[in-house]
């Protein structure tokens, strides 16, 4: 199984339940896929760099997920069609980012435990 980083960019409109609900939708095709989930955030409502679909705001996500290359395909086909997503980006970690990733997975676990 690969690591991929997914940067997915939904139409700012969406009040945030249906973001979440969108969200759910995304994880559920991985995860149903046998992938595994290793981070997923809302970063929030941003000003896009540039007019998308006659978009000027969105709302962006990033996921990191552990999957096949097959879902990937599966994946991209499901955002082509699915409305509420007016971009996204999908990437492959290479040895270097996955260690990277991992590095600040073990940061950031430490510093949680260190906060309670």
């Amino acid at each position: 199984m690969n690591i991929y980083e997914n940067i997915v960019i939904f139409n700012a409109s969406l009040p945030d339940e249906e973001v979440n609900t969108s969200l759910l939708r995304i994880k559920d095709i991985i995860t149903n896929a046998g992938g595994e989930i290793l981070k997923a955030d809302i970063w929030g409502r941003r000003k896009l760099a540039y007019e998308i679909k006659k978009q000027n705001k969105g709302v962006y996500t990033l996921l990191v997920y552990k999957t096949e290359p097959s879902t990937i395909r599966k994946l991209e086909e499901f955002y082509k069609v699915f409305d509420p997503v007016i971009k996204y980006m999908v990437i492959k970690l290479g040895p270097k980012q996955i260690k990277q990733f991992e590095q600040l997975q073990a940061a950031g676990g430490e510093q949680s435990k260190s906060e309670a």
